[in-house]
């Protein structure tokens, strides 16, 4: 029998072709347990060969799977996030060998929500066992109403006040301010803060201010920069700080790319890494250990933020719980001690 262009075959015909009862057929296109993974995978094969229109009965993840898991990206400054993010490439490579290690598959979806209604359909529309936000921007309040419903979900993102959902993140606040200490440290006191409005880099803010009171250094406004996750928003920011005539003689940076930005305008206005500026970055990117100086930085543990994303979603007997993971200084050349 060849391949049907008119999608006439029958469950009765793929019985036919792979030997066993249409019952079998049935069961092995719902993925159902008790038919094992060879006949399952014999049977789809069979299907999309002979245009079975097959995809209504499509089971929830590719035959053998444990699992299916949902990756969700929410909108930030009226655009959704961006995949090629550096730091969520390397979170999403986390969360995938994390998926991997249990047999469980991960879908990136299109949607990018931007309201409660918008998560309430990402949750509850797809087959998957459970969806991973990545990142909460404005959806605070959504996420803490989606609690009320039967959707499984986890956030990585920050821990905020009156918060009911669970997240996963990294203590950003002892994160700034181990970085602002560092610079301290090595005899600096002139240090501005480059981070957006997003609740992580706010919480990295609060740390940097905690590491200037420590140290004895006085808060200065025109030092706290409003940039984004961007190379380029950094590189404008402070090259309008230094074309001001400000003599900074530190950067505590609120992402590894924002602190490359940095460094790009410090040497546009002729300032020099580290003899100059320090400049601390966050995350601990691969690129920061290749650019050049190498970047001092707070490493985030993108291999256990992963584990413990997936572990949320598919142990379904665990109550929710969030967790706040520990940051740790990496000292590398653009510190310069």
């Amino acid at each position: 029998m060849g391949t049907n262009s008119s999608n006439s075959t029958t469950l009765q015909d793929l019985a036919t072709l792979a030997g066993v009862s249409p019952s079998t057929v049935s069961r092995a296109l719902n993925d159902h347990a008790l038919i094992s993974t060879r006949t399952k995978q014999r049977i789809w094969a069979l299907a999309r060969e002979h245009n079975y229109p097959f995809k209504q009965s499509m089971p929830h993840a590719p035959i053998g799977a444990e699992g299916s898991i949902v990756i969700v990206t929410p909108h930030m400054r009226a655009a959704p996030l961006p995949l090629s993010h550096p730091f969520f490439l390397e979170l999403l490579a986390g969360i995938g060998e994390a998926a991997r290690a249990r047999d469980c598959d991960l879908t990136v979806s299109h949607t990018a929500p931007v309201s409660y209604e918008d998560l309430v359909l990402t949750t509850t529309t797809s087959r998957a066992d459970g969806v991973i936000f990545l990142g909460q921007s404005m959806l605070h309040d959504g996420f803490n109403k989606l609690v009320d419903t039967n959707a499984r979900f986890v956030v990585w993102g920050a821990q905020m006040p009156g918060q009911r959902y669970c997240s996963i993140g990294s203590d950003n606040r002892l994160g700034g301010r181990r970085a602002t200490l560092h610079l301290a440290r090595l005899g600096r006191k002139r240090i501005a803060f480059l981070g957006g409005s997003d609740p992580e880099a706010q919480q990295r803010r609060r740390g940097y201010l905690d590491g200037l009171k420590e140290s004895g250094l006085d808060e200065d406004p025109m030092l706290l920069l409003p940039v984004e996750f961007e190379l380029e928003s950094a590189d404008a920011a402070l090259s309008g700080l230094l074309q001001r005539g400000d003599r900074i003689d530190g950067v505590v940076a609120a992402s590894d790319l924002i602190a490359l930005g940095a460094i790009r305008a410090l040497r546009r206005a002729g300032r020099a890494v580290p003899r100059d500026v320090s400049v601390i970055g966050f995350d601990d990117m691969l690129f920061s250990r290749l650019s050049t100086p190498t970047l001092t930085t707070i490493r985030q543990d993108t291999q256990e933020a992963g584990r413990l994303l997936v572990a949320q979603v598919l142990d379904p007997s665990a109550q929710p719980q969030s967790k706040r993971l520990p940051t740790e200084l990496i000292v590398r050349e653009s510190c310069g001690g």
